[in-house]
């Protein structure tokens, strides 16, 4: 973003604008944290704003300040469509094609309003006037404190604009683990904590309520959990079966695939997770060092991403599926040897 971008952004944000927020469909932590981030910070400055989702997300993320504000665009469609349509102002976060929206993909491409991307994912669309892209950065909720600080008001930061910036900064680095998070991010996030973040109650409200069925659900994840010999890659696979018998819930699944990845020697891991209602099966990719997942991801399963994450879809059924992905490894051997 450029610094006469900014100057246009100031020149817009100076006066009430009806403001709409959009994350990607199925948002996770770092997707909603960087849209409430946003919204607290816009409403405080005096903006009609309005977060709106394509679906639902995790239970994990609803005690977040502001989540009871979110509209829904698959449960309230006829209303959400009004308030883009007289939106302003369109932030997009966490993504950077509007195929991410889902069936919002449409009301968002027909409006008129300015559109400003702030992404940290690879090979952005053009669809927005101003955009802020830069995937060397671990989170959209970092680039949203950054973003303030380009408007020169990180001094206006309260504790709930801390919170969910925290939230999306936490959950995207695997609690500040994964090799993007860098000394920029702890020095954000000590902000973060200064002006009001909690971040004890922070990561116990994220990781530490989880249910009985959802450990099960672990339990039987790992126990699929396989290895493929001579590639150093793993693999888990959940049924729609599997999810069923034990009450799988939106969510639920979210970081398994790390432990396949934390396997001693396994340099990429994926989860195929089936979805009857979508007609799906969805895949999570992630590695260690250079092997590009998102390429991969790209090439073969209609994704995409960050090199060490991304994510994918097949229309094959799950067993097609694992089959495809385990006979497309022969060709990147010699990637996969170190």
């Amino acid at each position: 973003m450029t610094k006469n971008d900014i100057l246009d952004l100031k020149q817009h944000l100076a006066t009430p604008k009806k403001v709409v927020i959009v994350p990607h469909k199925n948002p996770d932590g770092d997707a909603i944290g960087s849209t409430l981030g946003l919204y607290h910070y816009l409403k405080q400055n005096g903006h009609n704003v309005i977060a709106i989702t394509p679906n639902d997300y995790p239970e994990f993320l609803k005690w977040i300040p502001g989540e009871d504000t979110i509209l829904k665009y698959d449960e309230d469609t006829e209303k959400a469509s009004k308030l883009i349509q007289q939106a302003e102002l369109i932030f997009t976060l966490d993504f950077n094609t509007l195929q991410r929206t889902g069936n919002m993909e449409s009301v968002l491409t027909s409006s008129n309003a300015i559109k400003i991307m702030i992404d940290h994912h690879q090979q952005p669309d053009n669809y927005a006037k101003y955009v802020y892209s830069d995937a060397s950065i671990c989170s959209t909720s970092q680039m949203i404190y950054h973003f303030i600080e380009m408007l020169d008001d990180v001094g206006s930061i309260n504790s709930k604009i801390a919170t969910s910036l925290y939230v999306g900064i936490m959950t995207d680095t695997g609690s500040f683990r994964f090799v993007l998070t860098t000394s920029t991010t702890h020095r954000v996030v000590a902000d973060l904590i200064d002006k009001g973040a909690d971040n004890a109650s922070i990561h116990n409200n994220v990781y530490d309520n989880n249910s009985y069925n959802k450990l099960q659900l672990l339990g039987c994840a790992l126990n699929n959990l396989k290895l493929v010999e001579g590639f150093n890659v793993s693999y888990i696979s959940l049924s729609q079966n599997e999810l069923n018998a034990f009450d799988f819930k939106k969510g639920d699944t979210e970081g398994i695939v790390n432990y396949a990845l934390s396997l001693k020697s396994v340099i990429f891991a994926v989860i195929f997770i089936e979805d009857r209602k979508e007609r799906i099966v969805k895949i999570s990719l992630r590695s260690k060092g250079d092997f590009d997942v998102n390429t991969f991801a790209r090439k073969y399963f209609n994704g995409g991403g960050h090199t060490n994450a991304a994510g994918g879809r097949s229309e094959l059924d799950l067993k097609s599926t694992i089959e495809k992905f385990i006979n497309i490894l022969p060709n990147y051997k010699n990637d996969l040897k170190s």
